[in-house]
């Protein structure tokens, strides 16, 4: 045998044999999303006959069956399979008859998938983003979905300011998508080469926050060791800090400065050291009111928002549900052992009509509910949560007069009345009014611009 023929086989990832029938004895895989892709469980792919795993795969097409019928090697064919789900595999094959006592007994293959624009599909499913992952992100202005007008404007927003360095502040509520668009704005950048540093601050304790953004030097304090914070690992690349109004003021001051100087020392560090940065910071809460409420210094705000993204509520883009949906049904039907079509008509109104306070999270936890309830290909009402299915809207309802508003419009209202009338008691002095309110000066000022009242 010469093994000169065999040396583009390590060109190959994966090795299949079967006996002398097309069953298969024994399979190695770079990969095995492989078989995720072709809907099968790595024990339920022995001992089945080769075609039986394609739509499109027959013992006349079939490169193992030929080789098995002629008992001669085919090498370097391409091959492009229908798996059961749908899903396009491309694979480049090389297969070669395995004898015994001149008899063929069995069959190897050696292949290798490749993708093109043709296979998106499976490329998408099989190694989502390959090119950003290696800067820590999972997401790009791609997996924004919508067809809503607002959420169009923040697309394009994000496109525009990705060519600058500038801050950027994005405020949603739990479950928009606040971290997607921060990822998206780093990967559309020139920074998409560097790393994406991201922080939640309110998952962190208050006396580790500044060692974790600023790091350590060894000795500075019992325990601790030479360790580059998070501005430094995130040097040439984007900074995102999530829930910032978590940081106490004594930090918030500290961030604000290595904001602006784009330099840093570490605790207990007697050197600056230059970061090349951009910091994006996101909140849940409305950034105004955080600032009257001295949650968030005002100098810091007008820093970290010199761009401002708001993002608008699941509940304010309902036309987007039905391409999110079939968004998350395309992505369960990858990562999870089911293949799902799509949903009930009833379930698609069902869904327009609940309010989602936990936002597109929740939707795409509610599908993920249906996956493990559904009997069938088809999500039904009784698949998804019973909070979602029983909803009718009119707890969310308060009568006032012969007027309907929404809770949140009365409940403006009533403050509204409230202020007014304090006002008018203490004949317009803002510092009474605001201790009879028994809030601050600086958030009844916000009140009155908010409601008109100045």
């Amino acid at each position: 045998m010469n093994l000169e023929n065999f040396k583009h086989l390590s060109d190959f990832d994966d090795i299949l044999i079967t006996d002398e029938k097309g069953m298969i004895l024994f399979y190695d895989l770079a990969d095995l999303k492989v078989l995720s892709e072709m809907g099968v469980r790595p024990e339920e792919f022995m001992g089945k006959h080769i075609t039986s795993f394609y739509k499109n795969l027959t013992n006349q097409n079939s490169t193992i069956m030929n080789v098995l019928k002629n008992g001669k090697a085919i090498c370097n064919v391409k091959q492009e399979l229908v798996t059961k789900n749908g899903n396009l595999l491309v694979s480049v094959n090389s297969t070669y008859p395995i004898e015994e006592n001149d008899k063929i007994i069995g069959a190897i293959e050696f292949s290798k998938h490749f993708y093109t624009k043709e296979d998106i599909h499976s490329l998408n499913n099989f190694a989502s983003h390959k090119v950003f992952r290696k800067n820590n992100t999972i997401y790009t202005i791609d997996n924004i979905i919508t067809v809503n007008a607002n959420m169009e404007t923040v697309k394009n927003r994000i496109r525009k300011i990705a060519k600058t360095d500038s801050t950027v502040l994005i405020f949603g509520q739990t479950g928009t998508g606040k971290e997607m668009v921060a990822q998206s704005i780093h990967n559309e950048s020139d920074r998409f080469g560097g790393p994406f540093i991201s922080l939640n601050c309110g998952a962190i304790p208050p006396n580790l926050l500044e060692s974790t953004l600023f790091g350590t030097v060894k000795g500075s304090f019992t325990g601790a060791v030479d360790m580059p914070g998070l501005f430094e690992q995130a040097d040439g690349g984007t900074l995102f800090l999530d829930e910032i109004n978590s940081l106490d003021y004594y930090l918030q001051v500290k961030l604000l400065k290595a904001i602006e100087e784009k330099m840093i020392r570490r605790i207990g560090g007697n050197k600056n050291i230059t970061v090349n940065i951009r910091v994006i910071s996101a909140t849940n809460e409305d950034p105004d009111t955080l600032v009257a409420e001295k949650k968030l210094r005002e100098d810091l705000y007008y820093r970290l928002g010199v761009v401002q993204i708001d993002l608008p509520r699941l509940n304010e883009r309902k036309e987007d549900i039905a391409v999110l949906l079939k968004n998350f049904i395309d992505f369960y039907n990858t990562h999870m052992d089911l293949f799902i079509k799509g949903v009930e008509p009833e379930v698609l109104e069902c869904f327009k009509k609940y309010h989602w306070p936990g936002n597109i999270r929740e939707l795409k936890n509610a599908v993920e509910t249906a996956y493990n309830n559904a009997l069938t290909d088809m999500i039904t009402i009784e698949d998804i949560p019973k909070r979602i299915r029983e909803y009718q809207g009119t707890t969310k309802m308060v009568q006032r007069g012969t007027k309907i508003h929404s809770l949140k419009d009365a409940v403006e209202n009533y403050e509204k009345e409230i202020i007014a009338k304090e006002l008018k008691r203490t004949n317009g002095k803002l510092t009474e009014a605001a201790k009879g309110l028994g809030i601050s000066k600086q958030l009844l000022r916000y009140k009155l611009d908010k409601y008109q009242l100045s």
